[in-house]
């Protein structure tokens, strides 16, 4: 466990010698980013809390980590945004299968030829799977990023399922990516 803080230490550092201005850009938005994000398509007369998961089975925080939702089992990593403004991708660190995550935690990172940055739990839960191709192909997150390029699955916890409803839909991230960009 030391040695894992140990590393995680020796990233940031390297992350904040290594930032760049989309780097810096990016975690300035999501910092300024407001905490609750409702899609506009759904009805205010219904809670989202009440609705099914699969209604809108993607979510999307401020700091572009997304997480596709079937049931207790969310899939995640970043989205086609950050990858785009991270560069060639060209190291990945998974998160641990069996460790559990808070909402906002450290899951893993990616490291590209411009940035490195920390890649966020966009929810509470525990991983039950990586995606080990990663390791082999980090490019792959620049060719599909909300595809085959998936970072983790996670058996998202009771509370993981109402952190949801502080995740933006499809219609909501647009509009948060189109702000960002100007």
């Amino acid at each position: 466990r030391l040695s894992r803080d140990i590393f995680r230490l020796w990233r940031r550092w390297i992350d904040l010698i290594m930032a760049t201005t989309a780097g810096i850009a990016m975690r300035a938005a999501a910092r300024r980013a407001a905490p609750v994000f409702r899609a506009p398509s759904l009805s205010s007369s219904a809670p989202l809390s009440s609705l099914s998961p699969r209604f809108m089975s993607t979510y999307y925080t401020p700091a572009h980590e997304y997480i596709k939702v079937d049931g207790k089992i969310g899939t995640m990593g970043i989205t086609d945004f950050a990858q785009a403004a991270l560069g060639d991708i060209v190291y990945v660190e998974l998160a641990e299968v069996g460790d559990d995550y808070e909402k906002g935690e450290a899951i893993g990172s990616v490291e590209s030829v411009k940035a490195a940055s920390d890649v966020y739990a966009p929810v509470s839960g525990t991983c039950t799977e990586v995606n080990e191709a990663l390791n082999d192909e980090p490019g792959m997150v620049n060719a599909e990023a909300e595809g085959e390029a998936w970072f983790a699955k996670i058996e998202l916890s009771d509370e993981g399922l109402e952190e949801l409803e502080g995740l933006m839909g499809e219609e909501a991230y647009k509009e948060h990516c189109e702000k960002e960009a100007h």
